[in-house]
């Protein structure tokens, strides 16, 4: 996973509210198996809408999201953030997100944010203005051209996976290595049939 420390550039602003998987990443294209390249079909079904952010030949955008309030809702597809990742996005913020894609986004190299309604939608004001925005996740800190930093808060151990590239199992083996280690002595010493042949 690409450590992600430092943020900068535009946003997108997406406002509407209750922004489900289905409409990040639609079911028809569940079928698709490779990551690399899901970018293209990333709010698929929406990109011919009037005043949409992307256009249906695009496939990038800028770092930053700006969404409405559940952004994420809906099914467990990791499709969803896959796609989002592959449009270019790093960064999403809103005032309410899914509760499984807001954990997935973090397991794929993304930083969700929650911030109130009131300074969503001032973001979302600096997005379609064509305001920098950056972040710095070791300060957990967002600037915004034209308005006073920000501080977000985030889980220490989300912080740190992104923050050094961990996966899951990474993030466990980096932060528990004591606890995993005193389990193993434990069970070799109750249980020393489950180690023979394995080493030390």
């Amino acid at each position: 996973m690409k450590p992600l420390d430092k943020v900068e550039g535009q946003a997108m602003s997406l406002p509407d509210s209750d922004v489900d998987t289905d409409i990040i990443y639609p079911a028809r294209f569940l079928l698709i198996t490779e990551r690399q390249g899901l970018g293209r079909y990333a709010f698929h079904d929406r990109r011919d809408a009037p005043g949409f952010p992307i256009r249906p030949d695009e496939d990038s955008a800028p770092p930053f999201l700006i969404a409405g309030p559940n952004f994420g809702c809906g099914s467990s597809r990791e499709q969803a953030p896959w796609a989002l990742d592959g449009l270019g996005i790093r960064v999403i913020i809103a005032e309410s997100f899914g509760e499984i894609f807001y954990s997935n986004c973090f397991k794929n190299g993304m930083l969700p944010i929650h911030f109130n309604l009131a300074t969503v939608t001032m973001l979302h004001e600096c997005a379609i203005a064509g305001n920098s925005f950056a972040v710095d996740l070791e300060r957990q800190q967002l600037s915004v051209q034209g308005m006073r930093p920000l501080t977000f808060d985030v889980a220490a151990g989300n912080r740190e996976a992104l923050l050094n590239g961990w996966s899951e199992i990474a993030c466990i083996r980096a932060l528990h290595t004591d606890d995993i280690l005193h389990f193993e002595t434990a069970q070799r010493a109750a249980a020393p049939w489950l180690w023979q042949g394995k080493q030390a």
